[in-house]
């Protein structure tokens, strides 16, 4: 075998290797992007569980009287609280 044959065949015997490396970076991207579709998903379901929660509380707060809307007032902050915070650390971690 000549030495230019030789060296034809290493580097294509190397390039079946990095091809073969290439697949399997394609496949991990597939289950990275599914795994990151699922924890989008939840995360969304999540934000939306919040999100009914602190307009149910408002709502407690709308019906009530004028005399007893200070009682849900607390209700509806704290909610709030979490909502806006879950919103924001959502939108961090999704930003990177």
């Amino acid at each position: 075998m000549s030495k230019k044959n030789a060296y034809k065949q290493k580097i294509e015997a190397e390039l079946e290797l990095v091809h073969a490396k290439l697949l399997e970076f394609k496949a991990r991207s597939k289950i990275y992007a599914a795994d990151m579709s699922i924890k989008y998903n939840e995360r969304i379901e999540e934000l939306e569980d919040k999100f009914d929660a602190t307009k149910a509380k408002l709502k407690k707060l709308d019906e009530a009287g004028e005399e007893k809307w200070e009682h849900f007032k607390d209700d509806v902050e704290a909610a709030w609280h979490t909502l806006s915070t879950a919103v924001k650390d959502v939108a961090e971690k999704f930003k990177k």
